[in-house]
């Protein structure tokens, strides 16, 4: 109960703290509006053209291809404690710490592996590059039913 204590409190002066500095910043602060705060701006830039620009997908997929392996980093950490605590661990559940240490390689191992196969496709299939070549984004043939494509050449034609 003492522990359920210490959060409620520790919460409540958290967001009381927060809530009392913008209650006080809204009454500080001028309201003198104009056009140039009114403005949109990026980074201490004006704005060139419209906001709805499109950006390309790999910029996207980088960013979580590096999500994903900081996260398996961030998730190698518990295992590293069961390997060096194996001997505590494995008495405490009646195993040897050598029988804690196997389990706990393979469970590794086969985290790391389905990260590898992801990995493996990414990398397959070229998304990984940042300029793609022209035979695996696009074939320059007109698409037949009963073809391979694979093993069609690929010349360039004008569409």
């Amino acid at each position: 109960m003492d522990l359920l204590l210490s959060i409620t409190i520790f919460t409540v002066f958290g967001a009381g703290f927060v809530l009392f500095n913008l209650v006080l910043g809204a009454i500080a602060r001028p309201q003198i509006p104009n056009a140039e705060k009114a403005t949109v701006y990026e980074c201490g830039e004006p704005a060139i053209g419209s906001s709805w620009v499109q950006f390309d997908l790999r910029f996207y997929i980088v960013a979580l291809v590096y999500l994903i392996f900081d996260v398996e980093v961030a998730l190698f950490y518990p295992w590293a404690v069961v390997w060096g605590d194996a001997a505590k661990l494995g008495q405490s559940l009646g195993m040897s710490a050598f029988e804690v240490r196997q389990v706990a390689l393979v469970d590794m191992l086969f985290f790391f592996g389905v990260l590898m196969v992801g990995f493996a496709y990414l990398w397959r299939f070229g998304y990984l590059d940042w300029v793609r070549s022209a035979a695996t984004t696009s074939l320059k043939i007109d698409y037949q039913p009963g073809i391979d494509l694979r093993h069609e050449a690929r010349v360039d034609r004008t569409i």
